[in-house]
């Protein structure tokens, strides 16, 4: 079995591959400041409730862009499972052709995800969009050329942004609204964040499109939020697990 994780900004998203097939998947609130017990102890106690056994483990796959957890989790895979992780650096060798000024300036959680989308779609030109705590865009021609980004706030960081700056503006569950125009201070925020979002990703994407490609490219989406928007277009395909299936990809190579 192979233990991928993606330590985010927010949150460890974690998944245990048995073959090709993704056994389980579950997700942990990165705190900064969290020691190897910590981890280590949550890890294992993780699948052993879901029934899977620890000293199956036979590789540990993992990309972070939280560097102050790095050391820690690291020394959770060795102090727990007797397994030096194998993890995604900016700036490997995984088949891209990163067009960055400086390609070691990419998320690793990017690359897995470009990792991934190219594997599944081989020879076709991609956009591929991250719902996370940022929400990022990216581009990969169809020649695994990777041709850059965008990052913009994502929804749960705009939100928190208002209700730290209005003072009488309080946090909302992050939906998808019934219709653009809320009818509380509630409503307005929540039809903010998801209009708001979609607005400015279909633009985006279209500005993209017209840039780089000359047809149309193949539209992925991901991250925590990508399932709010599945019924407006912008997708060919929802994939939560693309991070993990580049990790895993990215450990074979």
């Amino acid at each position: 079995m192979i233990l991928c994780l993606d330590i985010g900004n927010t949150q460890i998203f974690g998944g245990v591959f048995v073959g090709d097939e993704i056994k389980l998947r579950f997700r942990h609130q990165s705190k900064l400041g969290s020691s190897s017990d910590q981890l280590g102890i949550f890890l294992k106690s993780v699948l052993r409730e879901n029934g899977l056994r620890t000293d199956e483990i036979s590789q540990i796959a993992l990309c972070s862009v939280v560097p102050s957890m790095d050391y820690s989790i690291r020394s959770a895979c060795v102090k727990y499972f007797d397994i030096e992780p194998f993890v995604l650096e900016s700036g490997a060798d995984v088949g891209l052709n990163v067009k960055y000024y400086n390609p070691y300036d990419v998320g690793t959680d990017r690359i897995a995800n470009a990792i991934a989308a190219t594997h599944a779609y081989p020879n076709q030109d991609l956009i591929i969009i991250d719902f996370g705590t940022a929400t990022t865009i990216c581009a990969v021609a169809k020649n695994k050329d990777y041709l850059g980004g965008v990052i913009l706030p994502g929804m749960r960081l705009s939100m928190e942004a208002l209700q730290s700056k209005a003072a009488k503006l309080s946090p909302v569950e992050i939906v998808k609204p019934r219709k653009t125009l809320g009818l509380s201070p509630a409503e307005s925020i929540q039809s903010g964040l998801f209009f708001g979002q979609l607005a400015m990703i279909e633009d985006i994407t279209a500005r993209i499109t017209a840039e780089a490609f000359i047809e149309s490219p193949v539209v992925i989406g991901t991250g925590g939020f990508a399932h709010l928007f599945a019924d407006e277009g912008l997708f060919a395909t929802i994939d939560g697990d693309l991070v993990l299936k580049g990790l895993k990809l990215a450990l074979e190579r």
